[in-house]
């Protein structure tokens, strides 16, 4: 492509950018980024995760400055997130070992500690609150008090842990256990992504992937383009997981750095094994895996699905691993898109002289021919 630098317009530029300072505050007082952390948790969840950052604080900022657009603060998270240094390297965290706020499954009823629902969408009724407009402290107050009275009276542990539901069927042999792996895992903000991709940077670019490119590709599996087959959610977990860190002097010993929120699924597949020796086919399930910062409870689903399609290649847009690790890089889509913004006037003059070029030409031959266009 070829561009044109843009001179001049600074004047223009900078008003641009004072107007921008007063679309933010919609013309009245600032908002306080600790608003956007207590109440937009879901919003601020996506970013990060979409960032490859886990900095509510930062998140809410962003959110701010771009006023709430998540690609722009996505943008902004990841340029800033390329300025900070790597001092440690964290412990590998097990999910196994999570506090959880949150864990059901669609695929049994009864599981081991049994299922907890938790704070979800899924049970209310999709109809606009209007009595939200005029929320009172007292009523927020009056809800804390009943929610403690009633975590009193149940036999749930407030600092619930649980082995996964899949270990259950592997146990049967019914899912077979991975083998374990213990190759170092391919850094995607590091290392330029090869295709085809290891499992490890599949996953992590499906971890930072627009939302709604990999909630609409997974869709299109679902509904029978390429890899189709309908997954049940073995177990969705929402919870917290300690990050540690070798202690400096002893590395038997670790340091807890925090906490940091986690959604995780796993979908359970039907699969078959073809065998010449045995009479019919080996009957069994595999595992598609899906991890989200935060909340995120779609897309950790969504992303279990296209870990299932794309160990099934083909050339249906969820199998294809190019166009869904390529494409739904949001980074790069937004900014591709974006750029359409910026002067095209040389590539542009240069196609309408084409055009009447072309159109010169014809007229000059249709004269040449007769209005007919016979010889």
């Amino acid at each position: 492509m070829a561009y044109v630098a843009v001179k001049g317009g600074e004047a223009a530029i900078a008003a641009s950018i004072e107007l921008l300072t007063l679309s933010r505050s919609g013309g009245a007082g600032r908002v306080e980024p600790d608003t956007l952390t207590a109440r937009m948790r879901q919003l601020l969840d996506r970013v990060m995760c979409e960032s490859g950052l886990y900095a509510p604080e930062y998140a809410a900022l962003a959110l701010k400055q771009s006023e709430g657009s998540p690609e722009e603060a996505v943008f902004l998270m990841r340029a800033y997130r390329s300025t900070l240094p790597r001092s440690h390297t964290s412990r590998v965290i097990d999910c196994r070992d999570m506090r959880l706020a949150r864990r059901i499954s669609s695929a049994f009823k009864d599981i081991p500690s049994g299922q907890m629902l938790g704070a979800s969408f899924d049970y209310t009724h999709r109809l606009l609150d209007f009595g939200l407009a005029d929320e009172r402290e007292e009523e927020l107050a009056s809800a804390r008090t009943r929610i403690i009275a009633g975590a009193d009276q149940t036999a749930a542990e407030p600092d619930m842990r649980a082995g996964r539901v899949s270990d259950l069927l592997k146990a049967e042999g019914i899912i077979k256990p991975s083998p374990p792996d213990d190759a170092e895992p391919d850094d995607i903000t590091r290392d330029k992504l090869i295709l085809p991709a290891s499992r490890s940077a599949r996953l992590q670019t499906l971890f930072r992937a627009d939302t709604g490119f990999v909630c609409g590709v997974a869709y299109a599996g679902l509904r029978g383009y390429g890899f189709s087959a309908h997954p049940t959610i073995g177990e969705l977990r929402a919870g917290y997981v300690e990050v540690e860190i070798p202690y400096p002097s002893d590395g038997n010993e670790s340091i807890v750095l925090g906490e940091i929120m986690f959604t995780e699924v796993e979908a359970f597949v039907s699969s078959h094994t073809s065998s010449r020796d045995e009479e019919f086919d080996e009957l069994g399930a595999e595992i598609g895996y899906g991890l989200a910062f935060g909340k995120a409870e779609t897309k950790a689903i969504a992303m279990s699905i296209l870990d299932c399609a794309l160990n099934h290649p083909g050339d249906a847009p969820p199998n294809d691993e190019e166009f869904v690790l390529l494409h739904g890089e949001g980074l790069e889509m937004s900014g591709f898109i974006s750029h359409l913004k910026l002067p095209h006037y040389v590539t542009f003059q240069s196609k309408l002289d084409n055009v009447r070029a072309t159109r010169r030409g014809g007229n000059h031959k249709e004269k040449e021919t007769g209005n007919d266009g016979a010889e």
